[in-house]
């Protein structure tokens, strides 16, 4: 099978290429605009084989995907294109507005007239999968629920928002269209190659840095977290087994609080570390609360069981081992991670929606 990755120079999509082309006999088309969270760089090991291609194409430009569709012929797409981080769409929404509606808009139509010209054979085979969050949901504050399939829509930020609407978008195109889709939706991924963004790889830098290590509001904020590797294994699993129409909730039945994150991270520190900064006796010493992001939801909880049940798949990591892997990973890839932050990312504080000029 030969499949088109949108978004595979990123977190998700690298650990999706790098599955396929390690584990299995099929072929990779790698479109990506190479936005800053973009990093060919992670897919360093399996960019020499003869089964990965790349096309450095923006998903908003019907003319180049077009052109794409047209030279690679693909049996599938993986829609993993997205601006992702929920503070960047705090401070500027429009780059979501664009890319994750504008630009799910255009691969569907794109793949749509791909599709139609396809003879039955192939075009009884193709697939349309598109990845999103469980943000989507909204927020299970006070409640024991989990988010399954059918969780009505509550999205909260601009992000969210913005993935919400590109999951109603493929819905359509399905229904109106009989364009064969499938979605899945997951909880937080973590692991390697992660952009410094995001909390985990945050604290990790930030506490090898002796910097403080920032955590919103009370830090009590409940999320599910998935290793990226189970979720590209998952991502796969639906591609090529998931049944058309059909939604797949990704879980890795790790609910941990973002403070009780923080703290794991500091212990691996401790243990794995042997030279702290100068100015740390104890990593935890650097915790520093910070002023709680707008909209923040407080709770996030995925029931995986459909996918599980139906497709046979279940994560292989728990969050202790998976986490001590990514600690790990990072503390034995500084040239990647020094190469992330040369500039185009500096740790600043994002999602704040102030309006002084200082901040915009």
């Amino acid at each position: 099978m030969k499949i088109l990755v949108t978004g595979g120079a990123g977190f998700i999509g690298s650990a999706v290429i790098r599955n396929i082309i390690s584990n299995t006999k099929d072929s990779v088309i790698n479109v990506d605009k190479l936005t800053y969270a973009g990093n060919l760089e992670s897919l360093s090991e399996i960019e020499a084989s003869e089964r990965y291609s790349f096309e450095q194409v923006d998903i908003c430009n019907r003319t180049e995907l077009d052109g794409v569709f047209k030279k690679h012929q693909p049996d599938a797409v993986m829609h993993l294109a997205a601006e992702s981080h929920v503070d960047r769409s705090i401070d500027g929404p429009a780059a979501f507005i664009e890319t994750n509606i504008v630009g799910t808009y255009t691969l569907l139509e794109a793949s749509r007239q791909y599709w139609n010209q396809l003879k039955a054979s192939r075009k009884e085979a193709f697939r349309f999968h598109h990845i999103s969050t469980d943000e989507v949901y909204g927020d299970l504050e006070g409640t024991d629920d989990l988010f399954t399939e059918t969780t009505s829509y509550e999205p909260s930020s601009p992000y969210s928002a913005s993935k919400a609407s590109s999951d109603h978008l493929v819905r359509a195109w399905q229904r109106t269209y009989g364009l064969p889709t499938l979605i899945t939706n997951c909880s937080n991924n973590y692991g390697p190659f992660h952009f410094p963004e995001k909390l985990i790889p945050l604290i990790i830098l930030n506490a090898l840095d002796g910097k403080p290590l920032p955590v919103y509001g009370n830090g009590m904020q409940i999320r599910d977290w998935l290793y990226v590797e189970d979720h590209a294994s998952a991502l796969y699993t639906v591609v090529t087994k998931g049944e058309i129409g059909e939604t797949y909730n990704i879980g890795g039945h790790n609910e941990k609080a973002n403070i009780e994150v923080v703290t794991t991270i500091c212990s691996l520190l401790e243990e794995l570390v042997a030279n702290k900064p100068a100015n740390v006796t104890k990593y935890e010493d650097l915790i520093t609360y910070v002023t709680d992001r707008p909209g923040h939801d407080v709770r996030y909880a995925i029931d995986a069981s459909k996918i599980e049940r139906e497709l046979g798949w279940a994560p292989a990591e728990t969050f202790e081992s998976g986490l001590r892997k990514t600690v790990e990973w990072y503390l034995n890839n500084k040239k990647w991670w020094s190469r992330v932050l040369d500039g185009s990312y500096n740790f600043e504080r994002l999602g704040t929606a102030s309006t002084s000029e200082e901040n915009k």
